[in-house]
C-alpha cells in the first residue's frame, strides 16, 4: 500500500503564489512518474503537470510559465510551485503516482487527499 500525504496550499490573492509539496511512502519499489491534477467545483479534473524518474516534465497549456513541478525520486517527493495565480486556479489539488510495490508487480494509481487552493479578489 502507498500513502501520499500533501501539505501546502491556501488562499492568496490574485498575483500571488504557493507551493504545493506530496511525499509518498509505504510499499514502494519505483515510481515511474508523478504528477499533479485539479478539480474545481463543477468541472472535470484536469492534469495540470508530470514529471517523469527521468526529469522529463509536461505541463497543461493554461499553467504553463505560470506553474513548476519538481521531484525528488529518491525522497520519493513531487512538489508545485504555482506563481502568479489566478481566480481560475482556484480548486482542489491532487498529486497522483504510478508506483509499483515489487520488481514483478504491476503499476497502480494513488492520490493524495487533497490541498484546496483559492485566490481571491
Amino acid at each position: 500500500q502507498v500513502q501520499l500525504v500533501e501539505s501546502g496550499g491556501g488562499a492568496v490573492q490574485p498575483g500571488g503564489s504557493l507551493r504545493l509539496s506530496c511525499v509518498a511512502s509505504g510499499s514502494i519499489f519505483s515510481i515511474n512518474i508523478m504528477g499533479w491534477y485539479r478539480q474545481a467545483p463543477g468541472k472535470q479534473g484536469e492534469l495540470l503537470a508530470s514529471i517523469t524518474y527521468r526529469g522529463d516534465t509536461k505541463y497543461r497549456d493554461s499553467v504553463k510559465g505560470r506553474f513548476t513541478i519538481s521531484g525528488d525520486y529518491a525522497k520519493n517527493t513531487v512538489s508545485l510551485q504555482m506563481n502568479s495565480l489566478k481566480p481560475a486556479d482556484t480548486a482542489v489539488y491532487y498529486c497522483n503516482v504510478w508506483a509499483r510495490a515489487n520488481r514483478v508487480s504491476n503499476e497502480y494509481n494513488y492520490w493524495g487527499q487533497g490541498a484546496q487552493v483559492t485566490v481571491y479578489s
